[in-house]
């Protein structure tokens, strides 16, 4: 059965039918390769409503053990490979339109742009490792912890102050 998805209504902006969210995990849903506190509640939330990709190069080894409380199972990236652009690719093949993108690093710019561009909702983070510029404005808005990002797709008036134009 197919699930229900996430509609997000933008005055000026435009309307969004999001069935995946395609995030990183490092610095993106974890701190110090851990994942940040309350963001496995609301991911098993989000799981109700879309599919759930995590594309990481795991930096710290550690995303399989974190994510299995949600329970997700990461796509880890194979060493030596351009990781922004298996992350792009991914979300291509997928109807990007139709994608909420999360990422906090250059080799997550790429991913944020080509949903952004298809029409799709982009959001950089930042948990305090930092977010890439590049990141940042490949992004249609910038959110400050992770759990104020899933909390956007959560409830959806609260991405309507950032995003209307």
């Amino acid at each position: 059965m197919a699930k229900p998805g996430i509609a997000i209504d933008v005055p000026g902006f435009g309307r969004l039918r999001i069935e995946r969210i395609v995030t990183d995990y490092t610095g993106t849903l974890s701190f110090g390769g851990k994942l940040v506190a309350g963001a496995a509640e609301r991911l098993r939330a989000l799981m109700e409503l879309v599919e759930i990709d995590v594309l990481t190069s795991d930096t710290f080894g550690t995303a399989r053990a974190e994510l299995a409380a949600v329970p997700l199972e990461p796509h880890i990236l194979k060493p030596r490979k351009r990781h922004d652009i298996l992350k792009k690719n991914h979300a291509k093949k997928l109807r990007p339109a139709r994608i909420a993108a999360l990422g906090n690093g250059n080799n997550d710019a790429l991913l944020l742009r080509s949903v952004r561009d298809a029409g799709g909702l982009a959001i950089a983070v930042d948990n305090g490792e930092g977010c890439a510029v590049r990141a940042m404005h490949n992004a249609n808005v910038f959110v400050v912890g992770i759990t104020n990002a899933l909390d956007l797709l959560l409830d959806p008036r609260r991405s309507l102050a950032a995003l209307r134009k």
